[in-house]
């Protein structure tokens, strides 16, 4: 149940076309929904702003189609993270309306549509193509929060003229999110471009001495551009839920 649901629930017990047996019938499920092998977190949009994430890896498909299920019928827009592309395509079986996006693995069904909102545009910028899949996650992920999103994808630090030719998209921006594997440099360069926050996340793209991804990691911790926060090795789905709360703060 989001902000949005209750507001309009209590506006109908007030006016008197809800009776208040109705409603705690509809309010049963909060605070969560108890499932056995899962605990649906129906109250977390109250708290939190958007709705409980399900994280797909670890799961059966007949757990993950059992949650998706149970929150749709709570009225909950529903993003899977994490979710093989066979796990995607029985969950498309089981609930036909959900949405799979095989490279960041990520299955969305929006129940109630999402208006853009926050201060200004989230950028998605990666190193290369093989950060794609995290970059996405992070990209369709903010977008489902409420974002507006713009991607600049390919523009790493080998051939650092792709991306100064773009700079006034990076300084258009509210909110970066950087991407990057390898030595893990790109967050830098682009700290040292612009005034906005910029969240960077190292992929495990890499030689041996990438170490999956912990090499980046390092780099982007040791920074000496300002304003450079780093989520954990892959995380874009970290950096979309960090870059939509400094969107959402009034200017």
């Amino acid at each position: 149940m989001e902000r949005r649901q209750l507001a309009e629930l209590l506006a109908e017990v007030q006016s008197g076309a809800c009776p208040i047996d109705v409603a705690l019938v509809r309010l049963r499920g909060m605070p969560f929904e108890d499932l056995g092998f899962a605990k649906i977190d129906h109250h977390r949009a109250l708290r939190n702003g958007f709705p409980e994430v399900v994280l797909g890896e670890g799961k059966t498909a007949e757990q993950v189609i059992a949650i998706a299920r149970h929150m749709v019928a709570a009225g909950s827009n529903v993003l899977v993270t994490r979710l093989a592309p066979e796990g995607g395509a029985e969950l498309r079986r089981a609930l036909p309306e959900f949405e799979y996006h095989p490279t960041p693995r990520l299955a969305v069904r929006c129940t109630t549509p999402v208006a853009p909102a926050g201060r200004g545009t989230i950028l998605v910028v990666s190193g290369g193509s093989a950060d794609l899949p995290v970059a996405e996650e992070a990209a369709v992920t903010a977008e489902f929060m409420g974002n507006r999103v713009e991607r600049l994808y390919d523009v790493g630090v080998a051939g650092i003229h792709r991306l100064l030719e773009r700079r006034e998209r990076l300084w258009e921006a509210a909110v970066l999110i950087v991407v990057a594997g390898m030595e893990g440099a790109l967050p830098s360069v682009v700290g040292g471009l612009v005034e906005r926050p910029v969240v960077a996340v190292p992929t495990s793209v890499g030689y041996g001495t990438s170490l999956g991804g912990l090499a980046a990691l390092l780099a982007m911790l040791n920074s000496c551009a300002s304003g450079v926060v780093v989520v954990n090795i892959d995380n874009g789905f970290g950096a979309a839920a960090a870059a939509t709360r400094i969107n959402r703060i009034e200017g």
